[in-house]
């Protein structure tokens, strides 16, 4: 039992396991450290940007790119006089999800006991991770990549996936340009 006068300490405690657990970034980001991002004006999709047709999921991307990069006064113009090229995919990424319970028995006496239990269900689950690379178009070297720690699934109502790539393409480009090396790999 928690003694009263340790209750406040427990709810600090508590208080700040909650506060970081909701800091846990959604995004990773790199950068080349070489490059002049002050110098940086334009931008345009890359030709391949999204590979192929715009899909659904594409043009939400694109909406939100064109959101944060205007938000941060870049110019948009043709990807034949543009200083950065945006190119942007979807990869599909396999992991795998565990749902339900496990059930154990056990029994023993001292230090020697016997255990059975059973594993829960397992299913491999594809799901798209978005990344977003930003390409300086003289140099045709990626000089800035973000890539979302969340993902889309084919369960998600179409409101649901808007919310999510707006979310995580502002939270890329929060840290665009980058200011120090404590941003990458965040």
């Amino acid at each position: 039992m928690i003694r009263p006068a340790r209750i406040p300490h427990v709810l600090a405690l508590l208080a700040v396991v909650l506060l970081l657990g909701g800091c846990a970034a959604k995004v990773v980001t790199d950068y080349d450290r070489n490059a002049a991002f002050a110098s940086y004006q334009t931008w345009a999709f890359a030709p391949n940007a999204g590979e192929g047709y715009t899909t659904l999921d594409g043009a939400r991307v694109e909406a939100a790119v064109v959101r944060e990069l205007e938000a941060r006064q870049l110019d948009q113009v043709g990807f034949d006089v543009a200083d950065l090229l945006v190119s942007y995919r979807i990869d599909e990424v396999e992991r795998l999800d565990t749902t339900g319970f496990s059930y154990g028995l056990g029994f023993g006496r001292g230090r020697f006991g016997w255990g059975l239990s059973t594993a829960p269900p397992v299913r491999e689950v594809r799901e798209g991770q978005l990344i977003v690379e930003l390409v300086d178009s003289s140099t045709e070297r990626v000089v800035w990549r973000g890539a979302s720690k969340r993902y889309l699934n084919e369960n998600q109502s179409p409101g649901t996936r808007q919310e999510l790539i707006d979310e995580v393409v502002a939270e890329m480009f929060n840290r665009y340009p980058p200011q120090s090396d404590t941003q990458s790999g965040n």
